[in-house]
């Protein structure tokens, strides 16, 4: 059923961007619940089953909580978006697919004060009484109503919550979070060492590899498109063959057949000739040395997002 194309917000604390509406199996449903249960799905999800997620194109993305994307039709109880902050080739204004109804809702109008930004891995929301209200993920982004010393006051899909200060980055809008280095990018990406992948994972629950390079560059005040693909197409290009060129925290790109082929992953720079990022199905995030390694023969482009 076609809706009137408005802008929603996610309702969980990350809600997974599934290819159809049932593309959602029974081991799924901790994913597709509210509240989502992210750590109990993936501790049960066996090896097969979680890379059944991309060898069956079964899971296209995640949004984390608060995050807008436009809502286009509804088929029982799933709905098809656009996720607006995901630049993607797939559509112009985002990246899209289906997500369970339950876990979102329209948007509420406030007058902001600017947004706030969860800076650490995880971090506890509470309600206007102290009360736990939720878990929020690493680069969570909410409106800011007012603050004090200590807390932010945020609008939220629950309604006004708490966020501490500590955990958090102020930003004057949720595209506008303050610029910093791509060697900052790298810091943050080795907080999530020893990481397992996840097939379309955008959160510290699991990172596949350009929802890695996209979040820890988004933290650092640069939205880039969300596939490893389509981020091998823009940034500034760094010549592949003088490796003495390229910079800590530039992205690395490798293509099937000694990188000629198509663009299959991604990863930042760590100097040394060496690769920080998050691996693949089984394995995590990991710095890896290029030399000797498949992936050495595969480098197909570098590119340059942040200075």
């Amino acid at each position: 059923m076609p809706v009137e194309k408005k802008e929603w917000v996610c309702a969980v604390k990350v809600g997974t961007i599934w290819t159809e509406p049932n593309s959602a199996r029974e081991i799924d449903i901790p994913a597709i619940s509210k509240p989502v249960l992210l750590g109990e799905w993936l501790e049960a999800l066996p090896y097969k089953e979680r890379l059944a997620l991309c060898d069956e194109n079964r899971v296209q993305t995640q949004l984390l909580y608060g995050e807008p994307g436009l809502v286009e039709e509804r088929v029982g109880e799933g709905a098809k978006v656009v996720s607006i902050l995901q630049p993607s080739k797939k559509d112009s204004r985002g990246y899209p697919g289906w997500i369970p109804l339950s876990q979102i809702q329209p948007t509420k109008q406030v007058d902001a004060k600017g947004s706030a930004r969860v800076s650490s891995a995880k971090v506890q929301l509470w309600d206007l009484q102290h009360n736990p209200l939720l878990v929020l993920a690493f680069n969570t982004i909410l409106p800011i109503i007012s603050e004090d010393e200590v807390f932010y006051t945020v609008l939220t899909p629950h309604g006004k919550a708490l966020l501490s200060k500590v955990h958090a980055q102020f930003a004057s809008s949720v595209d506008q979070i303050p610029k910093r280095s791509a060697e900052e990018a790298v810091a943050l990406g080795v907080n999530y060492l020893d990481l397992p992948y996840l097939w379309g994972g955008m959160s510290p629950y699991g990172y596949d590899c350009s929802g890695f390079s996209y979040n820890m560059l988004k933290a650092c005040g640069y939205i880039i498109p969300r596939d490893a693909s389509d981020q091998a197409k823009s940034g500034e290009e760094i010549s592949i063959q003088d490796p003495s060129l390229w910079k800590k925290g530039d992205l690395l790109f490798f293509a099937n057949d000694e990188g000629t082929g198509t663009v299959r992953h991604v990863g930042f720079y760590y100097g040394n000739g060496q690769l920080l990022h998050s691996h693949s199905t089984g394995k995590t995030v990991e710095i890896l040395r290029l030399a000797g390694s498949v992936l050495e023969k595969e480098i197909c482009a570098v590119r340059r997002y942040a200075v």
